[in-house]
């Protein structure tokens, strides 16, 4: 009984991005993007995160981009 009341309570996490209607997600933000990305240099997936599907992808492409040009690490240096 406890558990059902528990997946009844949730709310819906609501995208940042539409909320803020941001519709450009840049690269060279990377305070924005560390939010998405855990400790290991994963991103994080959108349904722990909340985003939507669109900025999801947009968020997907700016971190990639951000770790080629070198001003997000691909992983933390404390795992090595």
């Amino acid at each position: 009984m406890e558990r059902r009341n528990m997946r009844e309570m949730k709310r819906k996490k609501i995208c940042r991005f539409c909320e803020n209607k941001i519709s450009y997600i840049n690269y060279k933000e990377d305070r924005v993007m560390k939010r998405f990305v855990n400790e290991r240099g994963k991103i994080i997936p959108r349904r722990v995160s909340g985003n939507c599907a669109i900025h999801q992808r947009k968020l997907t492409t700016a971190i990639k981009r951000s770790r080629i040009l070198a001003i997000m690490a691909f992983e933390s240096e404390s795992f090595r």
